[in-house]
């Protein structure tokens, strides 16, 4: 069976629970929450993009420390621009901060623009280490702001559907879920230049911020930080997104054990991660979640869409446009006849960031919990997180998702955070 549903059907059918927030200032129904966005690069503009989609949206002020970026968005739409990220947080005009930045800046951003009074959209991975993600969750609820995460899967309401179905045992019990991200980069990679003095335009000292001090290097900024450990992974880059709508999906909160692999097996390039990697999540709930991150093999793995759930009464394939069900065809030592039920639904939901932008506003106007709420956020980054710190340490760990502690490897707790380089403090 085929359904075919449009965007507006699941739109209707999204929902957001009521969380209790503070707001600084009432809105009317037609005005608009005014937004500095903060990091206008890739990312950031897109998230411009996303926000210019709404009326009630206005985009009041962009910082990047690259010129060329904060020029840009600023003669485009016409706004205030900021070189420093604290003047944003600063300005009584704003409302809310969208950060689009590399990843080592979100917590000390998120944490002082929730102090400022003002509620934020962080972009995905939530944080640079475990422990900046909890004390994020912490500051928000403190000051009860609506903070966002840019895990924008969470406003399908496809996915939100196909949620249900599988919650509700429509594939059985799920043993395994894996999904993973490839791009064939062999043989060069990101390249490998040497280092060099930064361009006139560009603030470098202000890009490392709390990470320690080096020389620049054009295969790390403006984008390609994220082939760096010291700064990013792919596992938290591209992961995050998956173990976060996995995670949703089947209703997993926290993985028991994790172990990892991998290595630069194929690429000649300046990365400090893997070409090639494969961790595996072991939950409590009797689960295996896996998420590879093959960068020498361009192949697809999946008949349909970017992630699988192997259930006992079926499969499923899950992407952007829609997702297929397809039937056992009988147990081994068991009935031969074909168990659970074909399915297959396509849908056109757009741009699902726009979508995840409008609840955003909407939490900032309704005191709402958002659909990618901080809580939530810090548990999928954890995921991602751990993966990286089972690979650098070669080990198995085993995790306590009360205490947020690594229980068999003492030594790999001294991953969960890092000292912070002066000036640069959390709170």
């Amino acid at each position: 069976m085929t359904d075919r549903i449009g965007r507006r059907t699941f739109v209707k059918s999204g929902a957001v629970l009521a969380a209790g927030l503070a707001s600084s200032r009432a809105y009317g129904a037609n005005e608009r929450v005014r937004l500095g966005f903060v990091g206008v690069g890739n990312r950031g503009g897109q998230l411009i993009g996303a926000a210019c989609n709404h009326a009630d949206a206005q985009a009041a002020a962009v910082c990047d420390v690259y010129t060329p970026y904060r020029d840009k968005w600023a003669a485009q739409l016409k706004c205030q621009s900021f070189a420093d990220w604290r003047e944003v947080i600063d300005n009584k005009d704003i409302d809310a901060v969208v950060i689009g930045t590399p990843d080592h800046w979100h917590a000390i951003m998120t944490i002082a623009a929730c102090r400022a009074g003002k509620d934020v959209y962080v972009e995905k991975p939530l944080s640079f280490t475990i422990g900046e993600g909890r004390r994020m969750v912490d500051v928000a609820r403190e000051t009860k702001r609506v903070v966002q995460v840019g895990t924008q899967r969470r406003s399908s309401a496809m996915l939100a559907q196909l949620g249900e179905l599988v919650r509700g045992g429509k594939v059985g019990k799920v043993t395994v879920s894996r999904a993973y991200r490839i791009s064939n980069m062999a043989p060069a990679g990101i390249g490998a230049a040497p280092d060099s003095r930064p361009p006139a335009d560009l603030d470098w000292n202000m890009w490392l911020g709390p990470r320690p001090e080096r020389a620049f290097n054009e295969n790390i900024a403006p984008y390609k930080f994220r082939w760096w450990k010291e700064y990013s992974s792919q596992t938290t880059n591209w992961g995050i997104h998956y173990f976060d709508m996995l995670r949703w999906i089947i209703g997993e909160t926290a993985p028991a054990s994790v172990s990892a692999h991998g290595g630069v097996f194929a690429v000649n390039d300046a990365r400090t991660i893997p070409d090639t990697m494969e961790s595996v999540y072991e939950f409590p709930t009797g689960h295996l979640m896996l998420f590879g991150q093959y960068e020498a093999s361009g192949t697809s793995m999946f008949p349909y869409g970017e992630c699988e759930l192997r259930g006992t009464e079926g499969t499923v394939y899950a992407g952007s446009r829609g997702y297929q069900i397809r039937q056992e065809s009988g147990g081994q030592f068991q009935d031969s006849a074909p168990r659970g039920e074909k399915l297959e639904v396509k849908v056109d939901e757009g741009d699902v960031t726009v979508q995840h932008m409008r609840n955003f506003l909407d939490c900032v106007k309704s005191r709402s919990k958002p659909n990618a709420d901080i809580e939530d956020g810090h548990r999928s980054t954890t995921i991602a997180h751990l993966g990286n710190i089972a690979l650098w340490t070669r080990s198995r760990i085993e995790w306590d998702p009360v205490a947020e502690r690594i229980t068999n490897n003492e030594a790999a707790n001294a991953y969960l955070t890092y000292e912070y380089r002066k000036p640069w403090t959390l709170d």
